[in-house]
């Protein structure tokens, strides 16, 4: 008898993160859940455990730091990974004036940094099994000039697109995700109000479908959401003056919100 694919998801304990936990453990995957927040992966795996019949694992890593990194990369070296999530991430609040650099460091380094790492390293042993598939969570901020937050998810998208065509022609596949707004907690931990008409919010369970499906189409930059889609299409025609207009127009209403 084959054993069940493994899957491992950083940002498990809630979210976007939670959403993939939830469907990939329903499709029979055994899980490997990484955050920083003990009591909630605890609560969610033995919920999976249960419900499901699979075998879950919990990493408290806090991808911020170098032992949490190093924690989650001695996961991948020691056990068999299908599929990596690399989806833990955090905004910040202030602008970048207001932040100081160990801040932004910080950011980067759990939005791009570590998304790097983790994805080298899983890459490597997924190319010498001869498969496996990794998804890197970045946003459709990526193509906008709003702040630090933008510049390493950018940074993010770029990488993955490099990956996946060093990869190309193999059966590692590596995609980037470009969600827009989500239905999460994102902006209640950053203490704003959500931005925009209900419409253009999509839930996590849409983002996790559709990211999963073109994942699985081999596809290296998905875009969940049809209006989404378009506008992702439309960013790399628009004149970056008109693009920098725009983004310091919303960071201004949600500095404004806030």
């Amino acid at each position: 008898m084959n054993p069940r694919p493994r899957a491992l998801i950083t940002g498990a304990s809630s979210g976007l993160g939670r959403g993939y936990a939830r469907t990939l453990a329903a499709e029979g995957y055994d899980l490997v859940l990484v955050a920083r927040d003990e009591d909630r992966l605890s609560e969610l795996a033995e919920q999976l455990r249960t419900s499901q019949s699979i075998h879950t694992e919990v990493a408290v890593a806090d991808l911020s730091i170098r032992d949490g990194i190093d924690a989650v990369n001695a996961i991948i070296a020691t056990q068999p990974i299908d599929v990596l999530i690399n989806n833990a991430g955090f905004g910040l609040r202030g602008t970048l004036l207001d932040a100081d650099a160990a801040e932004l460091d910080v950011l980067d380094r759990v939005l791009a940094g570590a998304v790097r790492e983790l994805s080298l390293a899983a890459a490597r042993r997924m190319q010498a099994r001869g498969r496996g598939g990794i998804i890197n969570v970045s946003s459709l901020a990526a193509v906008t000039t709003m702040g630090q937050y933008a510049a390493s998810k950018a940074s993010t998208l770029v990488f993955t697109e490099a990956l996946a065509g060093e990869l190309r022609g193999g059966r590692v596949t590596v995609t980037a995700v470009l969600p827009g707004f989500i239905r999460t907690d994102f902006h209640s931990r950053l203490g704003v109000e959500r931005p925009g008409p209900g419409l253009i919010w999509l839930s996590v369970d849409q983002v996790v479908r559709e990211s999963l499906r073109d994942a699985r189409a081999g596809k290296v930059v998905s875009v969940p959401g049809w209006g989404y889609r378009v506008a992702a299409l439309v960013a790399p025609v628009v004149p970056r003056p008109l693009m920098r207009w725009g983004s310091a127009a919303f960071s201004f209403a949600r500095t404004r919100d806030s």
